[in-house]
């Protein structure tokens, strides 16, 4: 007999945890390779974990609710001696010692920090992960080694960091804070509230909760600005009108603006690269890579937001292929964990519901989010050979929200600009 110990695997870039939703298997029950034997959920993302091998589902080492991270041990099968050649070798750890108590969990390894270090009782351990997580809110290195951590050999935890935000800044802690009314910290729980008569009471999804919080925190993290800009695409659209045809024939997929809008924002983030940052303590991280995400409706009326990754190295096609591939298994639930994390800057099409703006919130730690409208058909002052008239033109409004923090309006509204220009005097060939 060999027992494999099975990990939660790699989730993705900037991924290292995720929640046990449900466990598909129960305890010494038969299982075959590659069918799943876990449902785990990630920011807005669910997924399965299969099994590596035929054999017998001895235990699980979380309970459903519980968060491992990536390289935890969350279970172990059993395969008989003749299975063991089809396991793979980086799976297989050495037999559990007999008298292991049925309870004792494995040792954490994480993909952010791996050791096998003997720390003593006043020494600190701090991940990467959780400097980022501090730095995200305002809390330097040199508080966050005050912190007293109480995760395994004293490590800081995701937990003692947020206590300790919230009672270095009480506007974040929902008893304390004198804004609760404002921001909803006193929303009653749904068991508190009992509905009047023509009212219904409807439970979140934790799709919807998961957005509620991030929003909020966003707001209350980031002074938001927003510049608004109207652009004449004309020229634009009467180019994708001549061309959408033989694309959607060539390669089978419709020809939209946001692969060309996504194409022409890397373009100005390049030359205002501060805008392609985040804030990190009192440091500004510069970010010499473009992963663009592209916010997409669901059926549900939720929203989520996959990310194309090294925008700047893809053509229009490859982006427009990969967009499409994002959003259709987006609205599937087909999305991989790590697909909707990593994000540089977001792009959200207010458009398509034929919106003409709107103000959107930065989705954080980024710096700053575009919005589409729609585009409209307006008169227009146009300046042929010197000579203003009026003509009817197609006029898309962008807006841009932007982290006032470190983005003033100048930047922002030069960066705006910039993008206006680019979609005013687009050309290409596809």
């Amino acid at each position: 007999m060999a027992n494999i110990e099975v990990t939660l695997p790699s989730l993705g870039e900037g991924v290292i945890e995720a929640t046990i939703t449900r466990w598909l298997v129960e305890p010494n029950s038969q299982v075959e390779e590659d069918t799943p034997i876990a449902e785990i959920a990630t920011d807005k993302v669910d997924s399965e974990i299969p099994s590596p091998a035929n054999g017998i589902f001895i235990k699980s080492f979380f309970s459903e609710g519980e968060i491992p991270r990536v390289g935890d041990v969350i279970a172990i099968i059993q395969t008989s001696s003749e299975l063991d050649d089809q396991v793979d070798e980086t799976l297989i750890s050495s037999e559990i010692n007999e008298q292991q108590t049925p309870d004792k969990k494995t040792p954490e390894l994480t993909s952010i920090q791996k050791t096998n270090k003997t720390v003593s009782e006043n020494e600190l351990i701090i991940s990467t992960f959780i400097r980022h997580y501090a730095g995200q809110r305002g809390i330097s290195f040199d508080e966050l080694k005050g912190i007293q951590g109480s995760g395994a050999n004293h490590e800081v935890t995701k937990t003692d960091v947020l206590n300790y935000f919230k009672t270095r800044n009480p506007i974040s802690s929902a008893e304390n804070s004198p804004m609760k009314k404002l921001v909803g910290f006193n929303m009653p729980k749904q068991t508190d509230y009992i509905p009047k008569e023509g009212e219904e009471v409807v439970e979140l999804g934790k799709t919807r909760k998961l957005i509620a919080e991030h929003m909020l925190k966003s707001v209350l993290q980031a002074p938001h600005v927003t510049s608004f800009i109207e652009v004449d695409i004309t020229s634009l659209v009467q180019w994708r009108e001549q061309n959408k045809h033989r694309f959607k024939k060539e390669n089978g997929i419709n020809l939209t603006y946001t692969p060309i809008i996504t194409e022409l924002v890397v373009r100005a983030l390049k030359e205002y690269p501060q805008i392609n940052s985040s804030l990190f303590g009192d440091k500004l991280i510069l970010k010499k890579y473009f992963n663009i995400g592209i916010a997409t409706a669901l059926p549900n009326n939720d929203l989520i937001v996959p990310v194309v990754r090294d925008a700047d190295k893809k053509s229009l096609l490859k982006l427009a292929i990969d967009i499409a591939d994002l959003t259709n298994r987006a609205r599937e639930n087909k999305l991989k964990p790590g697909e909707t994390s990593g994000g540089t800057f977001t792009i959200t099409n207010l458009g398509q519901v034929g919106n003409v703006s709107g103000t959107p919130i930065i989705n954080q730690p980024e710096s700053a989010i575009l919005a589409v409208g729609t585009i409209q058909k307006k008169p227009w002052v146009v300046n042929a050979d010197g000579q203003n008239s009026i003509g009817i033109r197609d006029i898309l409004t962008l807006s841009l929200s932007y982290d006032h923090r470190i983005i003033d309006g100048i930047l922002g509204g030069s960066f705006l600009k910039r993008i206006g220009e680019l979609l005013e005097t687009f050309s290409a060939v596809v």
